[in-house]
């Protein structure tokens, strides 16, 4: 079942990208590092609610 989550910048907390996880097999919020276009950098992306 996969299930439609949103990452947010954990510099400046914007919500910049909108991916998909498998809830049975990943079951930790997930944590990418990409590109932020309001920090101009590359920071660490998080899961949020």
């Amino acid at each position: 079942m996969r299930v439609g989550i949103i990452l947010a910048c954990s510099d400046c907390k914007q919500r910049n990208y909108n991916a998909t996880r498998d809830k049975k097999k990943q079951t930790e919020k997930l944590e990418v590092k990409k590109y932020c276009k309001f920090c101009n950098t590359h920071t660490v992306h998080k899961e949020i609610k």
